[in-house]
């Protein structure tokens, strides 16, 4: 993957976008006078405070650690469907993988080392991630349409595996639970792997060969391919990372509510896609924000919670999710067109 024609060149069709989006992604100073997240954060910080003051529990500790650590699962995930939105892809299939990865570990753990068989579930959805990226590449077709088929096939993996019931006899006595599915320094375990991966991942997307590849692809797929980019290498890696960190959710996930049920992880790709667009990466491609994944993640779980503590039903949920997908969708859309506008004005 890391060949000396995976970026485009100075003087090779594509160089000016993939010049242009290394200044955007690695320049410091650029980082600091746009700051694609800032909206975010206030968005964020207003929804925190305005629930907070109409129900003052919600900004107790405990209610603010959960909500962190609901927000932890979606937004591992969510920093790989960065690198999919960036190329203009979406995978659908993520809730379906991260499913399998629970029922998979837990059944394994009855016969198996725990920690073990958490290696083996994470290598089993980074090895569904990658057949998304083999099929997508056989039939010639969008990941998205791969992958609208596949969270079906792994729905019923997930069935198969688990039998249709709960997974029963689960080590919850093990190591593996205490230290991945309790507290660190007060803080959730899973909190502070969310934030590890997010800076691995913020390097891995601004700083090395494969973010330029798959910023340049997301700028123009054409001039990425003439200039000797392997798009379709890129995007099998990228849906395979985007599997792995489904795995690394469902096993950290299984840590803490130490159970696995069939129904397991049902609207969690909505979730996922949700906080990647609201965090600030646009569907059109080409730029995205592992940063602002995290921020969007942690909307959708304020949000999710904040219809708790004001009693709202459940089956509201979704509804809210796909309402705010709309509104960060628009106002993107919104946002682009006024500045090409200006930019030809």
């Amino acid at each position: 993957m890391a060949h000396g024609r995976d970026v485009p060149g100075p003087g090779t069709p594509g160089s000016e976008d993939a010049s242009s989006l290394k200044a955007e992604s690695g320049s410091a100073p650029y980082r600091f006078l746009k700051f694609d997240e800032l909206g975010t954060a206030l968005a964020l910080i207003f929804l925190v405070v305005g629930i907070g003051l109409l129900r003052p529990d919600f900004l107790q500790v405990d209610a603010l650690l959960n909500t962190l650590r609901t927000a932890a699962y979606v937004a591992i995930v969510a920093y790989g469907m960065v690198f999919l939105l960036a190329m203009t892809e979406i995978d659908l299939s993520v809730g379906g993988i991260y499913a399998v990865s629970i029922v998979a570990a837990a059944q394994l753990m009855s016969s198996v080392n725990p920690y073990i068989a958490a290696l083996l579930a994470i290598g089993l959805a980074a090895a569904m991630g990658l057949m998304n990226g083999v099929l997508a590449q056989l039939f010639r077709i969008p990941v998205i349409i791969v992958t609208l088929g596949t969270l079906s096939l792994y729905r019923g993996l997930v069935t198969i595996i688990s039998d249709g019931m709960p997974i029963a006899d689960i080590p919850v006595e093990s190591s593996f639970f205490v230290r991945f599915g309790g507290d660190l320094l007060g803080v959730p375990v899973v909190v502070w792997v969310v934030f590890l991966t997010g800076c691995v991942m913020t390097v891995v997307f601004n700083r090395t060969r494969f973010g330029a590849a798959v910023r340049a692809v997301g700028s123009n797929r054409e001039a990425a391919r003439f200039s000797g980019i392997p798009v379709g290498r890129v995007r099998l890696w990228a849906l395979g990372l985007v599997g792995g960190l489904a795995g690394l959710s469902g096993v950290l996930s299984l840590a803490y509510f130490q159970g696995a049920d069939p129904t397991v992880g049902v609207g969690f790709e909505l979730q996922v896609i949700a906080a990647a667009i609201i965090g600030g990466t646009a569907v059109s491609g080409g730029s995205g924000t592992v940063p602002g994944a995290l921020l969007g993640a942690l909307i959708v779980a304020v949000i999710n919670t904040g219809l708790v503590f004001f009693a709202v039903s459940t089956n509201w949920t979704n509804f809210v999710t796909g309402a705010v997908i709309l509104v960060a969708v628009g106002t993107d859309a919104l946002v682009r067109n006024r500045r090409a506008r200006r930019a030809f004005a």
